[in-house]
């Protein structure tokens, strides 16, 4: 007799779609890495903020002179609106550095989408030509310590000597650095007509007067940032008090190896 055999049930193979594959997803508009879209830090009427915004490839300069009136003309127009004032700013070829002071996440959101849209507007007008201007959404960065203050402001003002670029004075033309009352020492009242248009003064106290307590900035920007910490770093350590020796044995600091105890036998 011949013997059942047990019925196995049949896998069937369907195709599968989706799913984590070479060279899908969403393929990034240009080739520079944009900034995430994560939910930015920002207090209601608290710190300054440092924001970066970066222009298209291809684009012409923005350190000319027609540029830059198109520029400070969009930072100057709207002043203090939606609780949003820019204090401080310097251009670069490719890319803008901002100061900024916001009353919360929503000033800080309509300030700054009318000024990149009328600094856009305006590019396009003379430049003659259509489309976005603007590679990615704006970085920005909240400095909530005086020295964070002290550090921005040497970032963003003395931003072009970074890039090689340097100016008779350590003053860069295509910045607010003519107006910044915290150089060592002082501008004067040498600096050219075209350059006494200020923006709005800080409100923030960290931005007005609370960077002054890591000292002011020197006019000679040519040195990088890094050069500026390791100089405060090294003034730091010749204000450390000098090691004390203990009195029959080795400094403070060498660790003692102790003794062996002695044994219970």
């Amino acid at each position: 007799m011949a013997r059942k055999r047990k019925p196995k049930q049949q896998v069937l193979d369907f195709p599968q779609w989706g799913g984590a594959r070479k060279g899908t997803g969403r393929k990034r508009a240009e080739h520079l890495g944009g900034v995430p879209h994560r939910s930015r830090d920002v207090k209601a009427g608290g710190h300054p903020l440092h924001v970066t915004l970066r222009l298209r490839r291809g684009l012409p300069s923005l350190r000319t002179k027609a540029a830059h009136r198109v520029l400070l003309g969009a930072l100057t127009t709207g002043l203090c609106r939606f609780g949003f004032s820019v204090v401080h700013y310097s251009a670069l070829s490719n890319h803008v550095h901002l100061l900024c002071e916001a009353d919360g996440k929503s000033a800080l959101t309509l300030g700054m989408n009318a000024l990149m849209t009328r600094i856009a507007r305006r590019l396009n007008r003379l430049w003659k030509r259509k489309g976005s201007v603007f590679a990615h959404r704006y970085h920005c960065r909240a400095l909530s310590t005086p020295l964070e203050c002290h550090r921005g402001l040497a970032y963003v003002l003395g931003n072009p000597s970074r890039h090689g670029i340097h100016h008779p004075g350590g003053i860069d033309p295509y910045s607010s650095a003519a107006w910044f009352e915290g150089w060592d020492p002082p501008i004067g009242s040498s600096a050219p007509p075209e350059w006494t248009i200020p923006l709005p003064k800080a409100k923030t106290w960290l931005l007005r007067e609370g960077w002054l307590i890591h000292g002011r900035l020197p006019r000679a920007m040519g040195r990088s940032l890094e050069t500026l910490n390791a100089s405060r770093g090294k003034c730091m350590r010749d204000r450390r008090l000098p090691e004390r020796p203990d009195r029959d044995g080795p400094p403070r600091t060498a660790r003692r190896t102790p003794a062996p105890r002695p044994s219970s036998r």
